[in-house]
């Protein structure tokens, strides 16, 4: 098959809101359920996404993601498959923190995060940028290739949104961030044999009936 012809349509969904997203506190691997606007936000988004068939949905295993996926799949009758390997970025120890207290606790931490180095560990058996990188990437162009010619959503978080974002657009982790990460947008890529594409990216529109409710576009995953 040419790599005209082989091609995936990828629906990428950071989850809706969590009671952490607007405490603006660092969640990770942190297990944290959808709020009451996460929920509704997953329901707008669910509802717009009937207009073209999405015959497979995968999901980070985490409650947030996985609620908001469970929310996009059943209008398609589609099953989610939980995967860990989508999970966030693990924060380890700094995790429950707001960023406030992070920079208070871990100064020197702080700065590397906000430096974006690349090999920066979080205390406390964190994940660095290149190990979130080379896991998420390699997982979602599997992914890709395993249903080439369908139309598949992945349903996220935020870091992860970010790492595939350059992925799509060739650019490194250090480059400064100039897109947005909201719940509950629409991002799409394409998949082919020569890696990822940027489609179209930070769509909501449909959140808008929302009103007085804000996008989360923090840096707290």
């Amino acid at each position: 098959m040419s790599s005209v012809a082989a091609a995936t349509r990828l629906l990428i969904i950071r989850h809706g809101e969590t009671d952490w997203n607007a405490q603006r506190r660092i969640q990770g691997h942190t297990d944290i359920p959808l709020n009451a606007v996460g929920h509704q936000q997953s329901r707008l988004l669910a509802q717009v996404l009937t207009d073209s068939p999405i015959h497979h949905v995968y999901s980070s295993d985490l409650l947030r993601a996985a609620e908001t996926a469970e929310a996009i799949a059943a209008p398609h009758g589609a099953p989610v498959a939980r995967t860990p390997q989508l999970r966030e970025r693990h924060f380890g120890a700094i995790e429950g923190s707001s960023f406030i207290d992070f920079e208070q606790h871990y100064p020197q931490d702080s700065l590397r995060w906000r430096k974006r180095d690349p090999a920066w560990e979080p205390p406390g058996g964190g994940e660095s940028l290149q190990q979130l990188r080379d896991r998420i990437v390699q997982t979602v162009l599997e992914i890709g290739r395993q249903h080439n010619g369908e139309h598949v959503a992945i349903v996220t978080h935020g870091g992860v949104l970010d790492v595939l974002y350059r992925a799509a657009t060739r650019q490194g982790l250090q480059a400064p961030r100039t897109w947005y990460l909201p719940n509950c947008a629409i991002n799409r890529l394409l998949w082919t044999p020569e890696g990822l594409t940027l489609i179209g990216w930070g769509d909501t529109r449909h959140l808008e009936a929302l009103e007085g409710a804000p996008l989360q576009d923090s840096s707290v995953r």
